[in-house]
Parts: C-alpha cells; structure tokens; sequence
C-alpha cells in the first residue's frame, strides 16, 4: 500500500509517500481501505515533534511510528479475530493508526457505521475535530447561555457553533471567515482582523490559543467559564499550553483546559450528533493522498477541514 511516512522530526518537507506492506489486522482489529482522511492540528504537532513535551510520547529523538493521520473513513477490507460488529463491505469512519495511507487498521470499538447522509470525506473530519467540540461544550451550555467561540472558522471551531447553537445558546463566533461562519447559524459574528471583541460572556471557547487571560477575563461573566483547546503561538518547548495554568483562588471565574479523548463513548456520542443533523463538517478542501505536505502546509488557512483523498 502507499502511506504518508516521515523517520523524522520536521516541516512538511520530511514527508514522503512510500510503498508499505499491508497491514494485518489483530484480534480485535478492523482493516479498512481509506477513502478520505482527515487532516487536523494534531497531525501538524506530531510531524513537527512540536512542542516538545510531546515527544515523551511520539518519541524523544525520532518517530517511534512513522505514519501520521488518526481520522478517517471507508470500505472494510478484512476483520480479525473476535470482531462481530463489522464485515467486509461495511462503510465506517473512526480513528486509526496511520489513517495516512491507503489501508489503515482501527480497534472495533473505535469505529462507527458512517452515516449515509454524509460523504466519505464529511465522515472523516468528524472524529477528532468533533469529539473535541462536544466534550468542550458539555455540561456547560444550554437554552440561553451566551458563548463566545474564537478561532469559529477553523476544525473544532467550526463545529462547536453548531453544537452550541443545538443545544440553545446564543452564540459569538470570531473568526477571519466571517460570511462562512454565519451560514454555520451564529447569532453573531466578529471579524477579528478588523472589529474588536466585546461584550460579556457564559462560556469562552478558546481554540486559538493566542488571546492573553487577562482579555479573556475581561470578556468573561463572574461565574463564567473558559476553555482552553490545545495552544499555538507559545514557543517550541509548550507551545502556548503555558497560557492553560490560570489560577484565580478568588475568582469565580472557571479556566478549563480540555483533554480530549477518542474514546467508543465519545465516538458515539458525535455518531447521534452527526445522524441528527446537529454537525455537519465542512469540507472546503480535497488533497490527493502524494500532496499531504500541501494539506498539512495549507490547512490552518481553510475555512472548516481539509481531507486527503487517496
């Protein structure tokens, strides 16, 4: 098969397109033939091996795996040993190992039957960037809570207007994207190169990883909430991640930094989401599977998601 490698950290430049063999699925294990394979800002962090303190678990001076891409969706090609809810023939969607590549190989209990409502690539920018939006907007939204989402036009943002805007809340979305992030249904929309932020919220959302806490405080209701998504801009060793260590003893503020995970429930979670017509991914852009480096050099610039398309 042909899959997306890299043996070391770097730009895009390090990737190359490679003939693997193909894998074998294991007991438990699902072999899918990809159709479409979402691109987001984690595959980003682990080509880059950036910031550094995830490396303790990508590995300290090279790559332990040297494919990239976790989002994906497709045809079942084989099952292994124990798996009952999948055959071949089956059209899923999920996370993978290596979800870069023409054949990749996904725990059963990480799979989903993909939707008929959505296309192939629609299914492969939900996982990660969607499990992300509903677990940052749990518990904390409802019919009339005012939410501010920055960074609205991106992957995860792009989403949670949506989630937000079905579960009720009046939502302000900045973004660089303004007429694509109304049509997501936002009550309003700050063009954040040209207006500035105003106005007092519930909950924060606060994908960019870029405004400094005290703006956001600001911002920010007295009993309200933010919630940091990842960070960017702050440095090779963190990242920005350093912005997330907010402690305010005597404030009834709350600061949330959110970890995300793909678990089987989560997974679930955003299929009912996804079935409902609550989220629908926007996928502004195709990359043939040999111009991942162009997808990965590109895709923070695009409205909604990017996908590779072997």
């Amino acid at each position: 098969m042909r899959a997306i490698v890299r043996y070391s950290y770097g730009p895009e430049s390090v990737l190359t397109l490679a003939d693997l063999p193909d894998p074998v699925p294991g007991k438990g294990e699902v072999l899918v033939r990809v159709r479409a394979a979402g691109v987001d800002r984690g595959a980003w962090h682990v080509m880059t091996g950036t910031p550094y303190l995830a490396r303790l678990a990508f590995g300290l001076r090279k790559p332990r795996d040297p494919q990239l891409g976790l989002d994906a969706a497709g045809v079942v090609e084989s099952v292994g040993e124990g798996v009952t809810g999948f055959r071949p023939g089956d059209e899923v969607f999920g996370v993978f190992r290596g979800s870069f590549a023409e054949l990749a190989i996904a725990a059963e209990g990480k799979l989903l039957r993909k939707p008929t409502a959505l296309s192939f690539e629609q299914a492969a920018a939900a996982p990660t960037s969607g499990v992300t939006a509903l677990d940052a907007l749990r518990g904390r939204v409802s019919t009339g809570t005012r939410v501010l989402v920055l960074g609205a036009g991106g992957g995860v943002g792009h989403l949670a207007v949506q989630v937000a805007k079905a579960r009720g809340a009046h939502v302000t979305a900045a973004t660089s994207a303004p007429e694509f992030v109304a049509s997501l249904g936002a009550d309003a929309v700050i063009d954040y190169q040209t207006d500035a932020l105003t106005g007092q919220f519930d909950v924060i959302l606060d994908v960019g990883g870029r405004r400094p806490v005290a703006e956001l405080r600001a911002l920010l209701e007295p009993r309200g909430t933010v919630v940091f998504v990842g960070g960017e801009g702050g440095g090779a060793l963190s990242g920005g991640m350093q912005r997330q260590l907010v402690f305010a003893p005597f404030s009834g503020q709350k600061f949330v930094t959110l970890v995300s995970l793909n678990t089987p429930t989560a997974l679930v979670e955003l299929a009912r989401e996804l079935v409902a017509g609550n989220i629908v991914p926007s996928v502004e852009r195709t990359y043939p599977l040999a111009d991942a480096a162009d997808a990965l050099r590109h895709f923070g610039s695009v409205r909604g998601k990017v996908v590779l398309v072997p």
